[in-house]
C-alpha cells in the first residue's frame, strides 16, 4: 500500500472533507494549516480561502471589519465602456485602469478590440467585445463573422446577444443555431462565449429557455444584458439563471451595476463576472 506524509494526508483530508460539506450544504471547515479562530481567515489566508472558493463554495463567513488583503472582486469586473462616442483617449484610459487594477478583462466594441489588444499585451486583463451588439437582430452567419475578425483584432472573449425575436417567437431551433455559430467560430479562436439573454425583455419562461440554449449550444457563460436595453441585472434574474445553468457555467451580471453594494448582491445571488463601467468606483468601495 502507498505511504503519504503528513501534508498529503491532511491535504486529502480536506478536499475530502470540503466535498462532503459541500454537498451536505453546511459551513466550510477553517483552511488546513490555518490558526484563526475568530472569523478573520478571509482577511489573513487569503491564498486558502480562494482555494475554498475554487472548490465551489458561494460565500464565507468573516468577523466585523474584515477585509480581504487581496482585490479578487477586480478578477470579476469586465470593465466597460460601449459607449457609440468613446474616443481613443478614453480607451486608452480604460486599459489603464484595468491594468492598474488587474480587472478580469475591457469589455469595448469591435471597433477598439485592436487598440485594447496592444494596450494590454502582456497584461493579465483579456479583450472581451460584443457582437450582435446591442438588438441581436442580425444572421448568425454574422455573427460568427463578426466573432472571427474580433478574435484576429485579440479579442479572447465574446459577449453576443442572442436573436430576442426568434426567442419570443418560439423560433427555438434559430436562436440555438444562433448561438451556436457564435461558439463554433470562438472554439475556433480560443475564445469563451458569454451570451447576453437581455433578461429585462423576457418572461420568466423565455428566460430559462434562453440559458438552456446557451448551455446546450455550449457557451460558457449567460450574461443578463446589454446595458442597452429597457432594464439591467437584478439578482433575482441572477440566482434564476444560476439555477438554470446549474454550478459549472458562468454567469455574468451586467447593466446598473453602479456600487459595491449592488456588486456583492449580484454575487451573492450567484454571479461570476460583472459587467460594469463603475469598476474602478467599485474596487475602491470593496477596499475601503
Amino acid at each position: 500500500m502507498a505511504r503519504y506524509d503528513q501534508a498529503t494526508i491532511e491535504r486529502i483530508i480536506e478536499e475530502v472533507t470540503r466535498e462532503v460539506l459541500l454537498r451536505l450544504n453546511r459551513p466550510e471547515p477553517t483552511p488546513a494549516g490555518c490558526n484563526c479562530t475568530d472569523g478573520s481567515c478571509a482577511q489573513h489566508c487569503a491564498d486558502k480561502v480562494e482555494k475554498v472558493v475554487q472548490a465551489g463554495a458561494a460565500r464565507l463567513s468573516a468577523t466585523l471589519g474584515t477585509r480581504p488583503h487581496n482585490d479578487s472582486v477586480a478578477r470579476l469586473i469586465d470593465h466597460t465602456l460601449l459607449k457609440p462616442d468613446a474616443s481613443q483617449d478614453q480607451i486608452a484610459q480604460l486599459c489603464y485602469e484595468a491594468r492598474t487594477h488587474h480587472f478580469a478583462s475591457v469589455c469595448v466594441n469591435p471597433a477598439h478590440v485592436k487598440l485594447c489588444a496592444q494596450l494590454l499585451k502582456g497584461s493579465d486583463v483579456a479583450v472581451c467585445t460584443v457582437v450582435g451588439f446591442p438588438l441581436g437582430a442580425t444572421p448568425a452567419t454574422v455573427k460568427a463573422y463578426e466573432t472571427q475578425q474580433a478574435i484576429r483584432d485579440g479579442a479572447s472573449e465574446i459577449d453576443m446577444v442572442i436573436n430576442i425575436g426568434a426567442l419570443k417567437s418560439k423560433e427555438y431551433k434559430t436562436v440555438y443555431e444562433d448561438i451556436a455559430a457564435v461558439v463554433r467560430a470562438a472554439d475556433a479562436g480560443n475564445a469563451l462565449v458569454k451570451v447576453i439573454i437581455e433578461a429585462a425583455l423576457l418572461n420568466d419562461e423565455e428566460k430559462v429557455i434562453a440559458c438552456q440554449l446557451a448551455k446546450a449550444a455550449g457557451a460558457e457563460f449567460v450574461k443578463t444584458s446589454t446595458g442597452f436595453g429597457p432594464g439591467g441585472a437584478t439578482a433575482a434574474d441572477v440566482a434564476l439563471m444560476r439555477r438554470v445553468v446549474g454550478p459549472a457555467m458562468g454567469v455574468k451580471a451586467a447593466g446598473g451595476v453602479r456600487n459595491y453594494a449592488d456588486a456583492q448582491a449580484l454575487i451573492a445571488a450567484g454571479a461570476t463576472r460583472l459587467g460594469a463601467s463603475a469598476g474602478v468606483r467599485i474596487v475602491k468601495e470593496a477596499n475601503q
